[in-house]
C-alpha cells in the first residue's frame, strides 16, 4: 500500500556498507528516524572486530534478520524493498513496494552487481550473494566437472574449497590471483591446489540465518541482488561435487571465453565434430586458446559493476570512469544531500600516495563508517577531515588456508619501473615481499604467519629510508621488529 513517510535519514542496501552506515547515523541521532532499505531479508552485519593496528581491522560478517538490528536501535526501521526511483531534487526516494520517503540526507549502497559472461544461459552462475552461493552448492553435488572463470577473490577461494568434482579454471593472465598477488606468490600458492586438503578451521560456529522463499535475496521486479558475500562466505558450506575422490585443478592460463554452448547448441555448432573426444555435458566451453571444456555448469567470477541502475534516470549524478558514482572526500555525490559508499562509488579526490581503492569488505565498513561521519558532521554543521583509514591501503584475507595481509602499493601499482622488489619464501610455510621506492618502503604483501604486519605498516607510514639496510630487511635471521621498535 502506498504511504509517504518524512525521514532525516536514508540509507540504501543491506550489505556492509549500508547496515555500518545505518548503524553509525542511529546511534548518532536517537531521537530522529532512520530508515534502511535492503533488497534481502538478511542484512550483514560486522562482529567480533579487531584493529589490528593503527590501520589493520580485522573482522566476521554475520548475516542477521533485520530484526536484530531494529531491536538494537529503536530509531532505525529496516524495509525490505528495492528502490524503484530517486528524485533528488525533491529529496525523494521511492521503493518498490509503494513507499515513499522524503530525506534530508540519503546515502546509497547497493554495492555491486556481478559482471556475468553471458547473460540467461541456464548453466552459467554467477556467484554474488548468499543465495547465489546456495545455489551454486546444490548444483555442484550432482557435478563431476565445472569450469569456473575468472582471476578475484571469489574464485580462487572457489577453486581451493570445491572437492569431489573436477575443475577447469580458465583465466585470462598469467599467474593466478593478480589482482592480490604477483606471480611470485602465485607460485608459493600453487602447490596447495594440488595437495591433500589440510584439516581446516572448526566448522564456522556463529548464527547463520537462512530464508526460506524459493526468491530469498531478490525483490520486486528489479531482481535486485542480495548484498555480498563477506570474508568467510564459504564457512559452514560443503562444497562437494558428485565424485568419490576430487580430480584437482586444471588451469588454462592467458585465454577467455569465446562462447558457451548448451549441448544442443554444440551439436548444432562447427565443433560438434568433437563429440566423441570430450563426451556428453550439459554445457561446453569454447576458450579463445582453441580448447573446449564440456562441463556440468559454468561458474562465472569475474568481478562487479558498480549497481548504480536504480538512481539515475532523471538525476544529474556523476559517475566515474568504472561506472562508480563519483564522490568527493566527504562521500558526497553531485547531487546535493546525496552521499554513497562501498562497492557503488568510485573515490573521486586525489587519493593518497599509499591508498588505492579496491572493492573489498574492508574498504566498504570504512566508507559506510566514514560516510555516516559525514553526513553527521553536514547536519551538525561540523568540519571533518578525510578518515585516517584513507591514508595507507590496508587488508586482511584468507587464501588457500593461509591469512594474506597487503600493505600500500602491495603490487607496486602505479609506480612504473621506479621501485625495486625484496622477497623472501619459506615452501609451505610464508611469503614475504616489500616493495621499496627510492629506498622507502611503499607496500607489502605478507603470506602466512610472519608477525610482520605491525612493524611493516610503521615502516611504510613513517616513510624512513632503508637503504643502508639493503637486502638484510629480509634477513630471516634478523628480528627486523627488534631494529625498529
Amino acid at each position: 500500500m502506498a504511504s509517504d513517510k518524512q525521514v532525516t535519514f536514508v540509507i540504501v542496501g543491506g550489505g556492509i556498507a549500508g547496515v555500518t552506515c545505518a548503524e553509525q547515523i542511529a546511534s548518532q541521532f536517537p531521537s530522529d528516524g532512520v530508515c534502511l532499505l535492503t533488497a534481502s531479508p538478511l542484512v550483514k552485519t560486522v562482529i567480533n572486530f579487531k584493529q589490528v593496528s593503527k590501520t589493520l581491522e580485522e573482522f566476521d560478517i554475520e548475516e542477521q534478520p533485520s530484526s536484530v538490528l531494529e531491536e538494537k536501535y529503536p530509531n532505525l526501521k529496516v524495509i525490505q524493498s528495492a528502490v524503484k526511483l530517486l528524485r533528488a531534487k525533491e529529496h525523494l526516494l521511492q521503493a518498490e513496494n509503494g513507499q515513499t520517503f522524503h530525506y534530508k540526507k540519503l546515502c546509497l549502497c547497493s554495492g555491486g552487481k556481478p559482471k556475468l559472461l553471458i547473460q540467461d544461459k541456464p548453466h552459467v552462475l554467477g556467484i554474488r550473494d548468499t543465495d547465489s552461493a546456495q545455489d551454486f552448492q546444490k548444483r555442484l553435488s550432482k557435478a563431476k566437472r565445472i569450469v569456473v572463470i575468472g582471476n578475484g577473490g571469489i574464485a580462487l577461494e572457489l577453486v581451493y574449497e570445491v572437492e569431489g568434482c573436477e575443475v577447469i579454471w580458465a583465466i585470462k593472465d598469467k599467474a593466478i590471483g593478480n589482482t592480490f598477488f604477483d606471480a611470485g606468490a602465485a607460485q608459493f600458492f600453487i602447490p596447495s591446489l594440488e595437495a591433500e586438503k589440510k584439516d581446516r578451521s572448526l566448522p564456522c560456529k556463529r548464527s547463520r540465518y537462512t530464508t526460506d522463499n524459493t526468491g530469498a535475496g531478490h525483490s520486486g521486479a528489479s531482481g535486485e541482488l542480495g548484498s555480498a558475500l563477506g570474508p568467510d562466505w564459504h564457512e559452514g558450506i560443503e562444497f562437494r561435487g558428485a565424485e568419490q575422490s576430487s580430480s584437482g585443478v586444471h588451469i588454462e592460463y592467458e585465454c577467455e571465453v569465446d562462447e558457451i554452448f548448451t549441448q544442443h547448441e554444440f551439436l548444432q555448432s562447427k565443433l560438434s565434430t568433437k563429440k566423441s573426444e570430450l563426451g556428453v555435458w550439459p554445457a561446453y566451453v569454447h576458450l579463445n586458446n582453441g580448447k573446449v571444456y564440456g562441463c556440468d555448469f559454468v561458474v562465472s567470477a569475474t568481478g562487479v559493476v558498480p549497481n548504480t541502475e536504480p538512481f539515475l534516470h532523471g538525476n544529474n549524478l556523476d559517475l566515474a570512469e568504472d561506472h562508480g558514482l563519483r564522490v568527493d572526500d566527504h562521500m558526497r555525490t553531485s547531487e546535493q544531500d546525496v552521499y554513497a559508499a562501498g562497492d557503488v562509488c568510485t573515490a573521486g579526490w586525489k587519493p593518497s600516495a599509499l591508498w588505492q581503492q579496491m572493492r573489498l569488505w574492508t574498504q566498504a565498513r570504512q566508507m559506510g563508517w566514514y560516510a555516516a561521519r559525514c553526513m553527521a558532521a553536514d547536519v551538525l554543521e561540523e568540519t571533518i577531515e578525510l578518515d585516517f583509514c584513507f591514508e595507507l591501503f590496508t587488508h586482511i584475507t584468507k587464501f588457500f588456508n593461509y591469512k594474506v595481509v597487503l600493505l600500500g602499493k602491495f603490487n607496486a601499482q602505479g609506480l612504473g619501473f621506479d621501485h625495486e622488489l625484496l622477497v623472501r619464501c619459506t615452501k609451505g610455510q610464508e611469503y614475504v615481499k616489500v616493495v621499496l621506492t627510492g629506498g622507502r618502503m611503499v607496500g607489502a604483501v605478507l603470506i602466512g604467519e610472519t608477525d610482520l604486519e605491525e612493524t611493516f605498516e610503521n615502516l611504510i607510514l613513517n616513510q624512513m629510508d632503508l637503504s643502508r639496510y639493503g637486502e638484510e630487511l629480509l634477513n630471516p635471521n634478523i628480528d627486523i621488529e627488534d631494529y625498529f621498535d
